[in-house]
């Protein structure tokens, strides 16, 4: 298969959508148009269903391993797989090969994941909050540079390229992880891993502080991708007109849009780099507040931004970047702010029932469980 074929086969995958006869669950439900089963063209497991799923089984499976083996040697491992199997997904001329590694891929990068509860545990109290928003401003600055990029090489040579360069990255990343990452050690050693997937389940349905984090950190990011995903429309719109072929910086999830430097609707990418590199500041904020206030303070403030977008975001551009600002740096803010008051919840003791009378602190021994249920709560939007 040519690149040229793959290339189509891939964004036929992505963008296949069923024509079938209405149809509703249980009855009386209605079901999105695109999920319709059409026996003609029965919709496949494509592309963005790959990434999007291994993500999402790196999260339930990989992740909690953080609170059962050394996290220096863990990450080392998954940064040394993901390149590997970029280089396949570089090289590839067969479809299957690259669907199939590309879940393979986001099952393996979850390093972001590991490395967050790992900054809680190696941050003083007073720093824990700073610590886990320069990894999450980190992350969020490399999806939005990343996105850039790839559209910029995308744009003047092979797709192929695009993974060269994360080959390329990815290898210096190695490199920094072990001239630089400490090492830690294992938690839990009385815990088997299915212990940790047992305990990662009961913690998801029985610490109401976890569930309550978790309702919010729901409702707020379905919130925040609405924004981005209507503003695309909003820009490409009246009174705007702007051209939609462009780059939107959207940090949750991705928008299969396309880079042009010259179009206005991509300086919005510099608004969102500066929402992000705000992350750090918010991280001292929170350190100097209660958690649940400063979780309280960044609801209020994005109602406000977004009351702005809604009340003037099609009247004037002005109220569209203030909305952006807005929002952008305290999602973010919430999204630190319940991951401290979580990571700092003093639990009653629980019981292993496989273990007998073996006991933790939820708060120290189960960081990477919490984080893994905070961020699959925001991942089944995507």
């Amino acid at each position: 298969m040519t690149d040229h074929q793959l290339s189509g086969s891939l964004m036929a995958d992505s963008a296949t959508i069923s024509t079938s006869p209405a149809a509703k669950d249980l009855g009386f439900i209605p079901i999105p148009k695109r999920l319709w089963y059409n026996p003609d063209k029965p919709i496949r497991f494509g592309l963005g269903l790959n990434v999007a799923f291994g993500y999402a089984t790196g999260l339930l499976l990989i992740s909690p391993l953080g609170d059962l083996v050394r996290r220096r040697q863990l990450l080392l491992c998954l940064t040394v797989l993901s390149t590997s199997l970029t280089i396949g997904l570089a090289v590839t001329s067969n479809l299957i090969a690259f669907e199939t590694l590309s879940f393979l891929v986001g099952m393996v990068s979850v390093a972001p994941q590991i490395l967050l509860p790992l900054a809680a545990d190696l941050a003083p109290p007073e720093r824990r909050a700073s610590a886990m928003s320069v990894v999450l401003s980190g992350l969020l600055f490399g999806i939005l540079v990343a996105r850039v990029l790839a559209g910029v090489i995308a744009e003047f040579t092979t797709w192929r390229v695009v993974y060269y360069m994360a080959i390329g990255t990815q290898s210096v990343v190695l490199l920094g992880m072990y001239l630089m990452l400490p090492d830690y050690p294992a938690k839990n050693d009385d815990l088997t891993y299915w212990d940790i997937l047992w305990t990662m389940a009961k913690f998801a349905v029985t610490e109401p502080l976890l569930i309550q984090g978790s309702l919010i950190n729901l409702a707020s990011s379905a919130c925040f991708s609405n924004f981005w995903v209507t503003l695309t429309f909003l820009l490409g719109g009246p009174p705007y007109n702007y051209s939609t072929y462009a780059a939107v910086h959207f940090v949750h999830m991705p928008l299969l849009t396309h880079l042009n430097s010259r179009l206005v609707i991509g300086l919005f990418g510099l608004v969102g780099m500066f929402g992000v590199a705000m992350g750090p500041f918010v991280g001292i904020l929170i350190d100097k507040l209660i958690p649940w206030y400063a979780s309280l303070i960044s609801i209020v403030c994005l109602l406000c931004f977004q009351s702005v977008q809604t009340a003037a975001g099609g009247v004037n551009i002005a109220a569209v970047i203030i909305a952006t600002l807005g929002l952008d740096v305290f999602r973010q803010m919430l999204q630190v702010s319940l991951s401290t008051a979580v990571f700092e919840y003093e639990s009653s003791l629980l019981q292993i029932c496989t273990h007998g009378d073996t006991r933790f602190r939820i708060s120290v021994a189960a960081r990477s469980r919490l984080n893994a249920i905070m961020i699959l709560s925001v991942r089944c939007l995507a």
